[in-house]
C-alpha cells in the first residue's frame, strides 16, 4: 500500500489493529510507551519510533488506540506529539473509546495545523481484532472517510461510516453501554438456572437458542462458565465507559435506569477486585455473595479469533 500509517498504543487491542495493517501490506510505524508491546510487529516487517511525533513525522496517517482521554490528549497535544510531527495535510485517526468533548477540542488543534481528524472506535472484542473481523465506526469528514476506506477495511470485518465528527463516540458508549447490562443480566441468568437445578452447559444452549439470546452470552458467557472471565477488558475501562454514557444521558436529555444501575454495579466489582481485573468479573460478584460459583465442563478459557 502507498498510504503510510502510523500506530501508537499497542495494548490488546492495539496490536491485533496494527497487525491486520501489516498483514495488508501497509508501510506501518508504530510507538507504545512500552517497547516490548511492539516486539512482533517489528519482526513481522513494522518500523519502531521513539516518540509520537517521529511516528508522525515518518506517515501520512496515524492512529491512536489508547485507555483514556488523558492518554490521547497527552500523545496529540504533548511536547512530542503527534501534532508536532504529523504535516499539513496529513490525518489523526483516533481508534480509542474517548470523551467527544475533548475529540473534537482535539481536532479543532489539529485543524488549525492543517492535519484532518477522524474517530473509528470500535466493537465486537478482542477476539475479532486479532481475524481483522472488529466493527469499525467512523465519524468525521465523509471525503476523509473515504480516502481512508482501505485502512479500515484492513481492519475490521463490517466498516460504518455514522456521520460527522462525535457520532461514532455517541453509538460507541452505546453499545458498550448494551454489553454491560447484558453481562450482568446474564450472569444473574446463569445463576438463576444453577440455583433451580438446570444443568449449566444446557441452560447456556437454551440462552442461546432462544430470545433471550445476546452476543455478550454467546462471548463472555462463556468465560464465566469456565472460570477464566478472560476478555482483555479491564474494569476500569467499563468504569470509563459507563460514566460516558452517564455524561451523555445528563447532556441529552435521557434517563439511562439500567446504564445508571450496571455503573454502580461495576463500581461495587471494582472495590473489591480492582480496576484492573477482568471486566466479567462483575459476575463473580455474584457469585460470591450466592456462594456458588457458575462452573460447567466444555467451556474455553478464551475466545478463539474469529
Amino acid at each position: 500500500m502507498d498510504m503510510k500509517i502510523g500506530f501508537v498504543g499497542l495494548g490488546s487491542l492495539g496490536v491485533h489493529l496494527a497487525g491486520s495493517l501489516l498483514r495488508d501490506g501497509f508501510d506501518l510505524t508504530v510507538h507504545d510507551l512500552h517497547e516490548e508491546a511492539g516486539t512482533g510487529l517489528v519482526a513481522a516487517g513494522a518500523a519502531w519510533a521513539g516518540s509520537p511525533a517521529e511516528v508522525a513525522a515518518r506517515s501520512d496517517a496515524v492512529i491512536t488506540c489508547l485507555p483514556s482521554p488523558e492518554a490521547v490528549t497527552q500523545v496529540v497535544t504533548g511536547a512530542d506529539g503527534l501534532l508536532a510531527g504529523l504535516r499539513r495535510g496529513g490525518t489523526w485517526i483516533d481508534m480509542s473509546t474517548n470523551d467527544l468533548h475533548e475529540l473534537q477540542r482535539l481536532a479543532t488543534l489539529a485543524a488549525e495545523k492543517g492535519v484532518a481528524c477522524l474517530e473509528a472506535p470500535v466493537t465486537g472484542g478482542v477476539h475479532r481484532a486479532a481475524a481483522g473481523q472488529i466493527t469499525v465506526l467512523v465519524g468525521g469528514d465523509e471525503e476523509i472517510f473515504d480516502a481512508h476506506r482501505p485502512v479500515f477495511e484492513s481492519m475490521g470485518g463490517k466498516v460504518f461510516y455514522i456521520g460527522p465528527l462525535g457520532r461514532a463516540s455517541v453509538i460507541k458508549v452505546i453499545t458498550n453501554m448494551l454489553a454491560f447490562i447484558h453481562l450482568v443480566a446474564d450472569g444473574e441468568a446463569l445463576m438463576l438456572a444453577k440455583q433451580g437445578g438446570v444443568d449449566l452447559k444446557l441452560a447456556w444452549d437454551v440462552i442461546k437458542a432462544s430470545s433471550g439470546n445476546s452476543f455478550v452470552h454467546e462471548t463472555e458467557g462463556q468465560l464465566i462458565l469456565s472460570g477464566s472471565y478472560k476478555i482483555d477488558f479491564t474494569m476500569d475501562l467499563a468504569r470509563k465507559d459507563l460514566y460516558f454514557a452517564h455524561q451523555m444521558g445528563r447532556e441529552f436529555g435521557v434517563p439511562l435506569e439500567l446504564g445508571g444501575l450496571t455503573e454502580q454495579i461495576f463500581a461495587r466489582a471494582r472495590a473489591l477486585y480492582g480496576g484492573d481485573a477482568q471486566s466479567p468479573m462483575v459476575v463473580k460478584m455474584l457469585e460470591d455473595a450466592v456462594g456458588t460459583d457458575l462452573r460447567a465442563p466444555g467451556f474455553p478459557d478464551e475466545l478463539e479469533p474469529e
